[in-house]
This record gives structure tokens, sequence and C-alpha cells, in this order.
């Protein structure tokens, strides 16, 4: 009975700061009494520190200002019929290759070009900013910040009353990770407020449901090229972030429709704003072509073996085969020492504990000093061999590979990892110049062509007649028709 009563008297506190806080009101887009520790204007500023953080992380893709313009144009007609239309509300088009959106508090909406190389007409991209804005008009944010406190203030009390700090801890974890992204109901919402806003600014709902599907075709061809045909979606993926129920949208779609006399698509519109945007990496984030990845901007280059794919991030390139073999590369800065010493240190960081790299040397890899050894693992694909190897590129740089493969088939790899090795060098300054990112190219189908035929047009490593199938929504030779736009993937 004290403990219950100890217990009481500790959380009544904590929930009263909560109910101080809290506010209850009618949500305008909703129409649902939405109870919030977060007031409008405190998510306005949770926006407005945010927003620089996010344009650091991806950047903003600024090429074509025409591009940018159009994109702001679509979200303002969107906006301008939404329940927030006397709020500012701010629309940036990032430099990443993702295929993503989303929205921040504060009416900030963002839009991947990996998303917009992915889409077909205006009306699909008018259908992910307006799901977006719908995140911000229903409060989902706020929301998701009165849960998250609120499960905070019970973890807090529970840890208090139990006075098991490590419980807290754990609690905490919990309550986090069942917060970390939208409920599908908030998603169903945020669909139908998109549906509303496509339908009032013009648009054919039906778009909304016809990108879930581009958006299913693409993240079979993701999985496909990283070997994992079936697995789960990306955590980067528009479809893995924002879960759905498509007949829910295409039903909600196809009500909507009804209210509208000519719904606009807007094909050819948007083909000819994207024909020349950048498709996959950017200058800033190095180029991929085969089995060769360059850095015009770093000024290096280096091959992977073949039967290896190569993902590009921000922060490292990763490369792998349908065995389970993997590299990691990536750089950092360098503060003097000997590589071999650099090596040591980096495999007791990687372990977390001392450990003694095998066969430990000092290597020359085309006039820069670097350093190898390996050890051997149990890691969740099993036993497995690990090969670090250090380059110093300059005085301030340090470059590093790690080949992992399963130890039984170690010997069979070790050859092509050493060509990986000495492939690394660097690049000259005309060598850096040439090379080019890729680019959708949009033209105009002629009699004949055919999806074979236009797939050899691409420069597209990896199956190029799937991208090409995925890129444009064709699904046979049927659905070419002389005259109509389609992109193409070129330097």
């Amino acid at each position: 009975m004290m403990t219950r009563l100890r217990t009481f008297f500790l959380i009544a506190p904590l929930l009263a700061v909560a109910s101080l806080l809290a506010a209850c009101s009618t949500n305008p887009a909703t129409g649902e009494s939405n109870f919030s520790i977060v007031s409008p204007a405190q998510e306005r500023q949770i926006g407005a520190d945010a927003h620089p953080q996010v344009v650091a992380q991806f950047g903003v893709y600024d090429e074509f200002p025409s591009l940018n313009a159009y994109v702001a144009d679509i979200a303002l007609r969107l906006h301008s019929v939404s329940e927030m239309s006397n709020e500012p509300f701010t629309f940036t088009l990032l430099d990443s290759d993702m295929v993503n959106a989303f929205a921040i508090p504060g009416g900030y909406v963002y839009v991947t070009r990996g998303l917009m190389a992915l889409a077909n007409n205006e009306a699909e991209l008018a259908g992910v900013i307006g799901h977006e804005i719908g995140h911000v008009t229903a409060r989902h944010g706020a929301q998701r910040m009165t849960q998250q406190t609120l499960a905070q203030l019970g973890v807090v009390a529970v840890g208090i009353a139990l006075q098991d700090q490590n419980l807290m801890q754990l609690a905490n974890v919990g309550a986090m990770a069942w917060l970390a992204g939208y409920s599908r109901s908030q998603e169903l919402q945020s669909d139908e407020l998109g549906v509303r806003y496509l339908t009032k600014a013009g648009y054919d709902p039906l778009a909304m449901a016809s990108f879930l599907d581009q958006l299913g075709a693409q993240t079979q061809l993701s999985q496909k090229l990283a070997f994992q045909e079936g697995a789960p979606d990306p955590a980067d993926n528009w479809l893995a972030t924002h879960p759905r129920t498509e007949d829910r949208v295409v039903a909600a779609a196809q009500l909507a429709r009804n209210d509208l006399a000519n719904p606009f698509l807007g094909r050819n519109e948007y083909l000819r704003q994207i024909d020349g945007m950048i498709y996959g990496d950017s200058p800033e984030q190095g180029f991929r072509r085969g089995n060769t990845f360059s850095h015009p901007e770093l000024r290096f280059t280096f091959d992977v073996p073949d039967g290896f794919r190569m993902q590009n991030s921000p922060s490292a390139v990763a490369a792998f085969n349908e065995d389970g073999a993997l590299i990691i590369f990536d750089g950092g800065a360098y503060s003097g020492g000997s590589m071999t010493n650099y090596a040591q240190a980096w495999a007791n960081d990687l372990v977390g504990q001392q450990i003694a790299l095998n066969d430990l040397e000092r290597i020359d890899v085309n006039g820069m000093e670097a350093a190898t050894g390996w050890m051997r693992l149990p890691l969740q694909q099993g036993q497995s061999d690990v090969r670090l190897l250090a380059i110093r590129y300059d005085s301030n740089t340090v470059y590093r590979f790690v080949f992992i493969c399963p130890s039984n088939i170690a010997g069979n790899l070790a050859r092509d990892f050493q060509r990986t090795t000495y492939s690394f060098r660097k690049l000259s300054s005309s060598e850096a110049n040439a090379l080019r990112p890729l680019r959708i190219r949009v033209v105009e189908v002629r009699s004949g062509d055919t999806i074979d035929s236009l797939a050899r047009r691409m420069d597209i490593d990896e199956l190029p007649r799937d991208h090409f199938m995925v890129l444009n929504d064709i699904q046979s030779n049927a659905d070419l028709q002389a005259g109509m736009l389609v992109k193409l993937i070129q330097e």
C-alpha cells in the first residue's frame, strides 16, 4: 500500500505538468478534437530550428531555378485549398536520389529529386505533396510529440517509483521505438486530406494511387539489384516510411474523382520540366559506372570486383555480391602517425577491445602509404574474414576499405579484393572534369520503338530494361505509342 501511495504521489505532479501544458481544440482539417501539449507557435519554431539541419544533411537541388519554381507552384496551389492556407509553408526540393518525401511541424515540406524522377505526371507529384501537407494540417507531428512526451513522463514516473535507473532507460527506448513513425490511421488520414486537396486543385486524385503502384515497382527493382528479392522495403523508401492501404486510397480517390469534370494529370508538362534533371549520384556524392566508383570533387577512383553491385550514400560506398561478401569504403581526417598504427587502432575501435590484426603490413598503393591486416570475427552471417585497408591520400585525409566475406570463400575473393586495393588512385584534374552525372533525358517515342530498343539507349549498366519500365510505368510494348514522351537515363 505504501508503495502504491508513493507511486501515485510521484506520478501526480508529472501528470499535472502535462495537463497544464496541454490544450484541446478541434482541428479544422480533420474535424477531430486534438489533445496536444505543443502549440501551433511551438510547431513553427520546431520546424524553423530543424529546417537548416535538413538542408545541411541533404542539400537543395537548385541547378534549374525553373524546376524549383515549378515544384513551389504545385505545392502552393495545394496549400491554397488547405485549411492552413493563411499559414506560411516552405517547400523544398532536396538533392537526394532517395525516393522520399516528408514534412516536419510548422509547414516544412520536402520532396527529393529521386522521387521526382520516379513520378510520371504533375498529378502524381501533387499527390505526394498533398499527402505531406495533410500531415501538417492534421497536426500529426504535434500528436506524435505529445504522445512521446506523455510516454516519457510515464517512463520517468515508473522508474522513479521503482528506483531502477536501468528500467527507466530500457522503458524509454521502448517508448521511442513505437513512436518512430506515423501510424497507419494517420497515414490514411493524410491520404484522405491529400485526395481532398488534389480534387479542390483540379488534379486527378487517382494519381495518388498510381504513384503507389510506381513505388511498389521501384521497391521490387531495388531489391532485385541488391540480391534481396522479397525483402522488406528499404528504410529510405517513401512506401516504407509511409505505410498505406492502397485499396482505401483508390476508393477515396475514385469517389472524389466523380466531382471533377476534367481531372488534370499533366504528363507532358511534367516530363518537360524534369528533362535534364540529375538522376542518381550527384557530383558531390561521386559517380558509379559499372564496376567503377569515381569522385570528381575529392579526386579519386577505384574498381570493385565483377559480380558486385554498389550503393552510394553521403557517408560511404558499399558493394556486395550474392554470396554475402561486402566492401565498405569511407574516408576521414588524418591526424598523423604511421598507417600500420592507424589500421591497428581502427581495428580496436571496430571490435571495441584490443585485438591483434593478422599479417599487419605497410604497403604502397599507387604512391600512397597504406597498411592492411585482417581478423576473423563471428558476424551475423557466420564466421567471416574482415580485412582492413587504410590509405593515406594526403597529409589531412585517410581513405579506408573494409572487405568482409564468409571465411569459407575468403580464398576465392582474395585476388579480387587485392585488385580493388590497387585500383585506388588519384584522379587528374582533366579526368575529374571529364566526369558527368547521369541525367533524365525526355524523348519522343518513334514508330517501331520497343522497350528493348529504348532501354539500349540508357546509360544504365544493371537491368536497363527493368529501369526503363519502372521509370516510365510501362508494362508492355503495347503501352508505347509514337509521339509519346518517355524518360531515358543518359549522360
